[in-house]
């Protein structure tokens, strides 16, 4: 079972991540692509699908504007 440290520690990290993603949205879905493709690439597109799932969450959590019933 992980310490509490460890989990504040990755809690911390994820709000970093977040905050980096709101500022930067244009380079996160760049390199959020080109991540997705080299995976696609290195399975031979076995989880294009779920790479493709990945992607479409990065996009839609980095648009300013996400709608109504998205949660923050």
């Amino acid at each position: 079972m992980p310490s509490f440290k460890k989990l504040a520690a990755l809690a911390g990290t994820a709000a970093a991540v977040r905050g980096y993603a709101k500022k930067n949205p244009e380079k996160v879905n760049k390199i959020a692509g080109q991540a997705a493709e080299f995976v696609d690439k290195r399975t031979k597109g076995k989880y294009h699908g779920q790479i493709g799932g990945v992607l479409q969450k990065v996009r839609k959590a980095t648009t300013e504007n996400p709608g109504p019933g998205h949660v923050q």
